[in-house]
């Protein structure tokens, strides 16, 4: 007994004087990170005169603007952009090669963790977790610059969009179960949901179980409704140790991709946002304070305007459908190699070599994967496929190849990447309004970058800065290490 009360002791002393060291460091109180799911860079511009005056004018109005923020990776998609946001890293370092990629040959999602189970739910909705994140993230950092002290957590309706941002040392993250309808977490953060959770589901139990939280305005709603639960019941931004809550809203996405960029249904979408940033700006005044408090709003990616959108306007566009590209290349090779199938499978824009196959039918691997880059550089659909080990050997221009090189695994992902004709997006039969996005093109890369708050001066800029940055700012300002495969820099507030 007498050794124990020894070690709490010494645990009281050592907490006491991390807290005393963090006392003589100025920091917020509080680091918010928002994520808008596919949401342009433009729709600042194209909603704003329907902006109120205390949401995004706020943001712009008071803060600092990066104008030109470009994502410098493929594919530009969810779980890359959510991780490279985070760890200031692209996908080649922090491993999160896609929404869904390979490991060790298998299909895996970027959170699947089947060595947990779901708290609060028995589906498979809740078999996941950071763990095929390779590298430590902002709020990771943070919990080791303060000796675990800073709190971090993660909601969003998307686990990916919950789970990446918040890290691996996270104190909790919370995402939506289609089947309970309500929110849950993984026995990776807890045994049990917390009170706070289970409160918050019971009294929005009748709104998430009879609206499609996913396309209408309500799930934008619930997200902010989670995200202020979550901030006065894990006690967030109550001391002078920094926390982050990490806040991702996933209806701006699914609702893109069902109804198309700038339609008539995305705009009240929008609206709703405007309001709900409205009344979490106020929260965070009164429950933080203002100026205590350092805030970004970005995006996980952008999105491509629908083929009917486009075309309606007289502009170049057209749907790429990857499926068909690997059926028709799988036919093409099994004419040259009396093989099929030697294309196992594609996603996001990356197809996968049947490396088994090819073994065990004693085929050259570079020359069956040179015929597939020949066969499907033919396509009408494609600009340019390429072989991802050897893309400097393309004939493609240099930023393009670097945005390849970055967001290529080379465990992970597969071993040709496709490149659509400029104004084309992935898509699939009888799916004619839906937006997508993944590609390189500016309406995929190109995102907003709002700072607000503590120690940030208002003004814009409009030099070069890269979503890799934001990591890179954040953890500056903090006095803090960036996360440990960070590839940003710091952005000056000019």
């Amino acid at each position: 007994m007498r050794i124990n009360r020894i070690a709490a002791s010494l645990s009281l002393i050592l907490a006491l004087s991390a807290t005393c060291a963090l006392a003589q460091v100025q920091r917020p109180r509080l680091i918010v990170g928002i994520v808008v799911d596919q949401m342009r860079w433009d729709y600042l511009y194209q909603y704003y005169d329907k902006w109120g005056e205390g949401g995004f004018k706020r943001l712009m109005g008071e803060g600092y603007s990066c104008g030109n923020t470009i994502i410098d990776y493929v594919p530009t998609v969810t779980a890359c952009g959510h991780a490279s946001i985070y760890t200031g890293s692209t996908p080649a370092l922090h491993g999160i090669a896609g929404n869904d990629y390979m490991i060790d040959g298998k299909p895996t999602s970027s959170v699947k963790d089947t060595t947990v189970v779901g708290v609060g739910t028995t589906g498979k909705a809740g078999n996941q977790s950071p763990r095929n994140l390779l590298v430590t993230t902002m709020g990771d950092q943070l919990k080791l610059a303060t000796s675990g002290l800073a709190r971090v957590v993660g909601v969003s309706l998307k686990d990916r969009a919950a789970i990446l941002p918040a890290g691996h040392g996270a104190d909790g993250a919370y995402w939506y179960d289609n089947d309970t309808h309500q929110f849950i977490t993984s026995t990776y953060y807890t045994r049990e949901l917390p009170k706070w959770v289970k409160d918050f589901n019971k009294s929005n139990k009748k709104l998430m179980s009879k609206t499609d939280v996913w396309r209408d305005k309500a799930g934008v709603t619930v997200t902010f409704g989670l995200a202020q639960a979550a901030l006065k019941a894990e006690h967030l931004g109550g001391d002078f140790v920094p926390d982050l809550l990490a806040v991702s809203i996933s209806t701006t996405d699914a609702a893109a991709h069902k109804f198309g960029a700038m339609s008539a249904e995305m705009e009240p979408i929008y609206l709703q946002l405007d309001k709900e940033l409205t009344a979490f700006f106020k929260f965070l005044d009164k429950e933080v304070g203002k100026g205590n408090y350092l805030l970004f709003l970005t995006a996980d990616h952008g999105g491509t305007y629908s083929e009917p959108h486009m075309k309606s306007n007289k502009m170049p566009s057209g749907r790429f459908f990857d499926s068909k590209l690997r059926t028709e290349t799988n036919e093409k090779l099994r004419r040259r190699f009396g093989v099929d199938n030697l294309i196992q499978t594609q996603m996001e824009y990356t197809f996968y070599l049947n490396n088994d196959l090819i073994v065990r039918r004693n085929l050259d691997r570079e020359a069956v994967k040179a015929e597939a880059v020949r066969i499907m550089s033919e396509s009408p659909e494609v600009m340019w496929a390429v072989d991802a080990e050897r893309v400097n050997e393309s004939s493609l221009p240099q930023d393009i190849r670097e945005r390849i090189i970055k967001g290529y695994h080379h465990k992970r992902s597969g071993e040709i990447f496709v490149l659509p004709i400029t104004g084309y997006y992935a898509s699939w039969e009888g799916d004619e309004r839906g937006s997508n996005h993944g590609s390189w093109n500016q309406s995929d890369s190109h995102i907003p970058l709002l700072f607000y708050g503590w120690h940030v001066p208002h003004g814009e800029k409009t030099t070069l800065t890269h979503m890799t940055d934001i990591a890179a700012t954040v953890c500056a300002m903090l006095h803090i290490q960036a996360p440990d495969a960070c590839l940003g820099q710091p952005i000056k507030f000019d």
